[in-house]
């Protein structure tokens, strides 16, 4: 049986609890960095702090309400696996004063949440980033179309025609690499398992326009995509194995 959205909140608030004394003094703490940096006229500059060991069943919510009892929260983003959806166990969290951040860090690291210790530092403002927190606002989603759905799916002869050109194109690439590094290694390759027109056929299209030629070759089904793709592979495990 799953357990309801209630039950997995409720465990998080479990894990997400400080002790009151330390709760008290982390915030006596805030309170002066924050009335320092006023008195001398100098502007809250953002944090960053990257929060690793997370235990399973902590998401965006669950980590924003957690940490906003230290300060306001600008971004946060949590790593996920684009294949599952499920969380990496880290994450990286922007808070509005660089000094709160510091304290924040200075105070969870190593702190026991869930039978795990949180490891907590500061990231240096040159290390982060530009891209780090692009789309952290939007609301995660599982990917639609996973690797294998997407590898397995049924193609269109049109689809077909163009991955087996695109394959041909790299195949050439590879070739031509190869020999401007002096390496003689000769592999039948894509080239050689595309099916190729009559000289017949070639000659009627030519001399009759009008006409429309006989296709005699079958045209490339699923399998003999997949077929290429292993004959390729290994192709490629007998080359590096030749180099070494």
């Amino acid at each position: 049986m799953s357990e309801s959205k209630a039950e997995v909140s409720l465990k998080a608030k479990e894990l997400l609890a400080l002790n009151p004394e330390e709760e008290s003094e982390f915030k006596k703490k805030v309170q002066e960095a924050k009335k320092s940096k006023r008195s001398k006229g100098v502007h809250l500059t953002p944090g960053v702090i990257y929060v690793g060991h997370l235990p399973s069943g902590l998401f965006e919510p669950q980590l924003k309400s957690y940490f906003e009892q230290f300060g306001k929260i600008l971004k946060l983003r949590l790593s996920r696996s684009k294949k599952t959806g499920g969380s990496k166990g880290y994450a990286y969290i922007q808070f509005d004063c660089d000094e709160v951040a510091k304290i924040v860090a200075e105070t969870m690291n190593n702190y026991l949440m869930g039978e795990r210790l949180i490891k907590c530092h500061v990231v240096p403002p040159e290390k982060v980033h530009t891209k780090l927190f692009a789309g952290s606002q939007r609301e995660f989603k599982k990917p639609s179309l996973p690797a294998v759905t997407r590898y397995n799916k049924q193609r269109t002869m049109e689809q077909i025609a163009k991955m087996t050109q695109k394959l041909v194109r790299k195949e050439s690439k590879l070739r031509k690499r190869l020999a401007a590094h002096g390496i003689d290694y000769d592999f039948p390759g894509y080239a050689a398992q595309v099916p190729q027109k009559k000289k017949s056929d070639a000659m009627n299209s030519s001399t009759c326009s009008d006409v429309r030629p006989i296709r005699t070759s079958r045209a490339p089904t699923n399998d003999d995509f997949h077929y290429l793709i292993l004959l390729i592979m290994v192709s490629v495990k007998r080359l590096v194995w030749s180099i070494t």
